[in-house]
């Protein structure tokens, strides 16, 4: 089970269940994939609803790539997402909320 208090989220790819979650290292790896802007206007485009694909991309990469996946987009890109691009969406969501939360507020 992923641990919401250490802001972690479930995904399953193929089949597989991963945990994600944002550490430090995943964000500044997310920062750097976003080629222009900053974390904190990927968060409001999410809570605007009006995020791009590519930023779900980015944040669920970072997510698994925080909980220890070694994958790439590339590898994300062919992989099967149980609930598909909502789910992944979702998910991406899930992340950033938790990740720059503070204790008890999700």
């Amino acid at each position: 089970m992923a641990n919401p208090w250490a802001g972690e989220v479930a995904l399953w790819l193929d089949g597989r269940r991963h945990v994600a979650r944002l550490t430090l290292g995943a964000l500044a790896e997310l920062e750097a994939a976003l080629e222009a802007g900053s974390l904190i206007e990927l968060v409001e485009r999410f809570e605007g609803r009006s995020f791009r694909t590519r930023d779900v991309l980015a944040v669920v990469v970072a997510g698994l790539r925080g909980g220890g996946w070694q994958g790439t987009a590339d590898d994300l890109r062919t992989a099967e997402i149980r609930g598909g691009a909502v789910e992944a969406a979702r998910v991406a969501a899930e992340l950033l909320a938790r990740a720059f939360a503070l204790p008890g507020e999700t």
